[in-house]
């Protein structure tokens, strides 16, 4: 498996979020045929840095209305976002914040843990003035979103977890597999590919990826079950996966029913529709759905709390 990671560098990106179950915000994307450019992220109304536990995390605010932290996949930054944040912006105040060791916010001694991770955003959110949030998590985002709400659950309004699991035997078995091979063995043979060069471009200190590689290589390893943490969730939850996603269908399927969805019809009238919702996006795998418009369109219905059920004349408020 290391010998293909160095003989196909140019594919890497890809190989390297299935072994890690992350995703990498790689420059240029395949699709169709064709490569997309992905642009440049806009920049930020306000930035900085703020003290939790011992790590100073980066932070970046986008846009006006209703607080909106949107949390990133791992090996990346807020900035893999680019494509969908000024859709979001443009109706959210958006929070982006660098997880742990990622992007601008360094590694620092401590190892990496959703856990840990969650009661930082708390206290992030908290120095930042912010009472309650919606809260958008990808990836690893999605794992840390998931806590925050189950620790914090008052912190969070409404939660959007887009291809993420509740226990690590969701993914698929290669996927796995693959995640064995993720720590600093494989860091020179990354130093040419997109994923690295984007890290090195803001990390504090570059020299720390192998490590990074460790530490997240090591958390992605550790066994979790949260399964009887979902069903403690209060608020709203919406789970968004690809029809290509990394998990599988099994999992996401019981996902959605720990959350009380999807065990009976809801009726004529919707008297019986969950509050929770899932989405399958077509056409969409664990490595491109983060920067899909159709995410954006498919969550911002959700967020802002109203049903585009047929027949409506108009979006009505969902009951909390």
């Amino acid at each position: 498996m290391l010998e293909s990671f160095r003989l196909n560098r140019k594919a890497m990106a890809i190989p390297l979020a299935a072994a890690t179950a992350l995703a990498a915000p790689d420059p240029s994307h395949a699709q169709g045929g064709t490569t997309m450019q992905l642009p440049a992220k806009p920049t930020p109304a306000a930035s900085g840095r703020v003290e939790a536990n011992g790590i100073a995390y980066h932070y970046e605010i986008h846009g006006e209305g209703e607080p909106l932290l949107l949390l990133h996949g791992g090996l990346g930054t807020i900035d893999m976002f680019a494509p969908i944040l000024p859709i979001l912006a443009a109706r959210r105040q958006v929070i982006g914040v660098d997880l742990h060791g990622h992007g601008r916010t360094p590694l620092g001694n401590r190892e990496l843990s959703h856990v840990d991770m969650a009661d930082d955003l708390a206290i992030i959110l908290d120095r930042l003035g912010y009472d309650q949030v919606d809260v958008l998590g990808y990836s690893l985002g999605g794992g840390v979103a998931f806590r925050l709400a189950v620790q914090h659950p008052g912190r969070v309004r409404r939660l959007v977890l887009v291809s993420a699991g509740f226990a690590r035997d969701g993914y698929h078995p290669e996927i796995l597999a693959q995640q064995m091979y993720l720590g600093a063995t494989i860091a020179e043979s990354m130093k040419d590919t997109p994923l690295y060069q984007a890290y090195a471009a803001v990390a504090p200190e570059p020299g720390d990826f192998p490590e990074l590689l460790d530490r997240l290589g090591a958390l992605i390893r550790r066994p979790y079950d949260w399964r009887e943490d979902v069903k403690k969730l209060s608020m709203p939850v919406m789970l968004v996966f690809g029809d290509g996603d990394m998990y599988r269908p099994e999992h996401i399927v019981e996902f959605y029913k720990l959350l009380g969805g999807g065990l009976r019809d809801a009726g004529w009238m919707r008297e019986h529709m969950p509050r929770n919702r899932l989405a399958i996006l077509p056409d969409a795998t664990h490595y491109d759905i983060f920067y899909s418009p159709a995410l954006v369109h498919t969550v911002l219905p959700f967020l802002n709390g109203v049903s585009g059920a047929p027949g409506s004349v108009e979006p009505v408020e969902e009951r909390r």
